[in-house]
């Protein structure tokens, strides 16, 4: 069990130490010993003895070892005592507050039956369990409201570029779960418990004091049966003061979140029928009585080409055909063909060497000394000579001359 002045006294110490770690258990409910010797290194950089510092914690019982893992926790205590020294609180639950509500009627009851038995020990006791509801009920909604402050501030300083669904979503679940709650348990209606119940242990604590008066009760009995009213009277105060504060804070943060929904629904359903029926059919020319912008009437959609095409037409446009001169006839390449060819020779040779079935081979093999130019002037002479019978073979042969390859049907001869 932790001694409470050695507690106190390392709570002095390293104040700035466990502030840091109570922060930073609202992330990291757990610290190995990795993460509190930087921690420590962090706060106090100039100190040379971190395990010191943390061994010293946990002899104070100031941090806790927890079992089986070995992580180190700040003393819930002491987590509850440095929150509320720095109102970092994180919100509670309803159901909480409203089972403290509901204890209020049992310890009424209990007070009223102890005064119908005359019996001043239970009227003391039962007066004593009201005054702690009453202050866990005020710390509560106290911290409760610093935690709605808190996640207020945090949803309005978030990055703007995050969805508003992400950047809202524990004021939602904060509204949801505690503002709505709260609303239903403080209604001043039939359904309303609260203000009711804290009415009937006002009422009775006032019935109470004026009989230990009327009967002579000791003074500090009536100071605290008056104390006890005092707190009931308060509470009612501070509950619809901090009902209201909390539900100012969240509810606006609601609605813009409600109306960018709205609006992005709309928007989005605009969109979906002008991309189905156009935005003639989707949006009409006039609403209520005023016509729609003129760029809404005249809007229409053009079509553009691209700078590449823009640039091919402007060449097109300015194209000027540039004049190339016919080369001059070459005198030298002209070949006389009566100084290359005896023409009456071929034709007696050829005479006697018919039947010849390939022509152009026949050439090549007896005249292949000739330019190639002469060999076929010579064979287009030689086939529309009247001295023989020409026929055109059906199948196609490739004769290789001195540098061309001609691909031809050839010309089967025979005497006439």
């Amino acid at each position: 069990m932790a001694n409470p002045r050695s507690l106190v006294y390392q709570l002095h110490q390293h104040w700035e130490l466990v502030e840091v770690m109570v922060r930073v258990s609202r992330d990291h409910p757990e610290l190995d010993e990795e993460q509190a010797l930087h921690l420590v290194g962090k706060v106090d950089p100039d100190n040379s003895e971190p395990s010191a510092v943390l061994r010293s914690l946990l002899n104070a019982d100031l941090l806790q070892l927890v079992p089986r893992s070995g992580d180190l926790v700040v003393n819930p205590t002491v987590l509850e005592f440095v929150r509320g020294l720095t109102h970092e609180h994180e919100l509670g639950l309803s159901s909480v507050l409203a089972a403290r509500v509901a204890a209020i009627r049992t310890a009424t009851e209990s007070l009223n039956q102890a005064l119908a038995d005359g019996d001043n020990d239970q009227l003391r006791q039962s007066a004593r369990q009201l005054g702690d509801l009453f202050r866990q009920i005020s710390l509560q909604l106290h911290q409760d409201r610093d935690a709605i402050l808190d996640i207020a501030e945090q949803a309005r300083s978030a990055d703007s570029a995050m969805p508003l669904a992400r950047r809202y979503r524990r004021v939602l679940e904060a509204y949801d779960q505690y503002i709505e709650p709260m609303n239903e348990m403080m209604d001043s209606g039939p359904d309303g418990t609260f203000y009711r119940y804290l009415e009937g242990a006002d009422e009775a604590l006032e019935v109470i004091y004026e009989k230990l008066s009327v009967q002579g009760a000791l003074y500090s009995h009536r100071r605290q049966i008056r104390q006890v009213s005092y707190q009931a009277k308060e509470l009612r105060r501070i509950g619809r003061t901090i009902s209201q504060q909390c539900a100012d804070t969240l509810l606006p943060l609601r609605e813009e979140l409600r109306a960018h929904s709205n609006l992005a629904s709309s928007i989005s359903k605009l969109l979906g029928q002008v991309r189905k029926r156009g935005l003639r059919r989707s949006i009409p020319l006039e609403f209520e009585g005023q016509r729609l912008p003129s760029c809404r009437q005249e809007r229409f959609s053009r079509i553009s080409v691209g700078d590449e095409v823009l640039t091919i037409i402007t060449e097109a446009k300015n194209y000027q055909p540039v004049a190339e001169p016919f080369p001059e006839p070459d005198e030298s390449a002209q070949l006389d063909f009566h100084e290359w060819v005896d023409q009456a020779a071929v034709i007696e040779h050829l005479k006697r060497s018919l039947p010849v079935d390939h022509l152009m081979s026949w050439l090549s093999e007896h005249y292949g000394h000739l330019p190639d130019a002469l060999v076929l002037q010579l064979y287009h002479e030689l086939v529309r000579s009247s001295d023989w019978r020409s026929d055109l073979q059906p199948e196609e042969v490739v004769t290789e001359l001195n540098s061309l390859r001609v691909y031809h049907h050839p010309h089967k001869l025979e005497a006439s």
